[in-house]
């Protein structure tokens, strides 16, 4: 009975022993690798985003300013004119009537003022040799005066009518082409209240613009002479290029919200773009083409000494902006002066050269708890046992990585296991 329980015991321990072993054995030994990428020339560019509608830079709306029957029309759709080109007339019947009577008008009262001139030649003379009184004088004067009026009156009424006979050959007052045509033969046009419109014509299509509505909130960016992109739906591969000619003051208030217009060339030499098209616009507001620039991500990268290995150190320097470096297991600061940022990249205008590759991430595999990144030291999520004062620091937050630094070279120096 007594050696029963002393083999029981001892394969108790066995269990226990080979239970520790197992699980002593199959614990993953943690990695910590850092991801780099290279500082290196880049475009940094920022833009904003609108929609517009393709216009003639100049069209004008060919009206009348008489009545009457529309009795010819030389042009239609797309017709190619030239300024001074008759292209519709209206019926003249009643013009010409008009002015005949106008003149007649004018040739009774040249008449009148004939007989008017006369009477007072002979009035002033018996006036001057005492036969007549000063009244029967001037009421003769009163009368040649009046006849000299009425003349004037009827001369005028004869311009009218001319004026008017001349408005009913209609011309166009561009080079341009039609772009559309509101009136057929045979249909009466009334000038009463308002110029009916009877042609559109844009001077030269080959030069056209966009009138783009941005926004309240990018419009402070646009200026004058900013390089523009755009496309259309009838075009979808081809890509436009057109420059900020002019940014309007007016603003436009449509459901609260507030844009306002910009106006943008479009040179169109090959004719494919039409008046009325949407075009999808792009303003670069800010280009620095070929400069050095790294991933924001990695101005942000600060080493922790809770991840370093023995062998391994940290040399800081006090500057609002670093680059970190990682060579002979030396964590090395690099005071860097920063230009403009995209958001996504920054330019670095000096304190380390093209090519350098600079820490941006860090990542740790082989934990219990799956692999990690920089994000997961963030001192408001929960630390892995004995690592947050294991070399006698805060074990604090690496760098809030973020999203815009860009896709990091994997390239990244790995430190020996711990």
């Amino acid at each position: 009975m007594k050696n029963k329980k002393v083999w029981i015991a001892v394969a108790a321990l066995a269990v226990i022993g080979l239970i520790i072993w197992l699980l002593m054995g199959n614990k993953k030994e943690e990695k910590v690798s850092f991801s780099t990428e290279k500082v290196a020339k880049t475009d940094i560019q920022t833009s904003v985003t609108a929609t517009g509608t393709i216009e003639p830079v100049t069209s004008v709306t060919v009206g009348t300013q008489v009545s009457g029957i529309v009795a010819h029309l030389y042009v239609d759709y797309n017709s190619v004119v030239r300024k001074g080109q008759v292209i519709a007339e209206l019926d003249k019947t009643n013009l010409i009537s008009e002015l005949n009577t106008a003149k007649a008008n004018l040739n009774s009262q040249q008449s009148n003022l004939n007989y008017q001139k006369s009477n007072f030649t002979r009035y002033q003379t018996l006036y001057s040799k005492g036969l007549i009184s000063a009244n029967d004088f001037e009421n003769a004067r009163l009368s040649y005066q009046q006849a000299q009026q009425q003349v004037n009156t009827a001369r005028e009424s004869v311009r009218r009518a001319q004026t008017n006979l001349g408005y009913a050959t209609i011309t166009s007052p561009i080079d341009g082409v039609v772009l559309s045509k509101s009136v057929e033969e045979g249909q009466t046009v009334a000038a009463s209240f308002n110029t009916p419109e009877l042609f559109t014509i844009a001077q030269d299509l080959t030069n056209m613009r966009v009138i783009a509505d941005i926004d309240e909130a990018d419009i402070g960016d646009v200026k004058v002479g900013q390089r523009v992109t755009f496309t259309v739906d009838a075009f979808p591969d081809d890509t436009f290029q057109g420059a900020v000619k002019q940014v309007r003051q007016q603003p436009t208030t449509e459901s609260n919200v507030v844009t306002y217009q910009v106006v943008i060339s479009a040179p169109n030499g090959d004719l494919k773009l039409k008046p009325g098209l949407t075009a999808n616009v792009t303003i670069f507001t800010m280009e620095h083409n070929g400069v050095l620039a790294v991933s924001n991500k990695a101005l942000r990268f600060t080493p922790n000494e809770a991840l370093l290995n023995k062998d391994q150190t940290i040399q800081d320097v006090k500057a609002p902006h670093k680059l970190w470096t990682l060579k002979d297991n030396v964590f090395k600061a690099h005071r860097v002066e920063v230009g403009t940022s995209n958001g996504t990249l920054t330019e670095i205008l000096s304190g380390i050269e093209e090519g350098t590759e600079v820490l941006t991430d860090f990542s740790i595999t082989g934990s219990e708890n799956g692999p990690q990144s920089e994000q997961a030291n963030n001192p408001f999520m929960p630390r892995r046992p004995n690592r947050g004062n294991s070399r006698g620091g805060n074990g604090g937050n690496a760098g809030n990585s973020g999203n815009a630094g860009g896709t990091p070279n994997n390239a990244g120096n790995r430190t020996p296991n711990r």
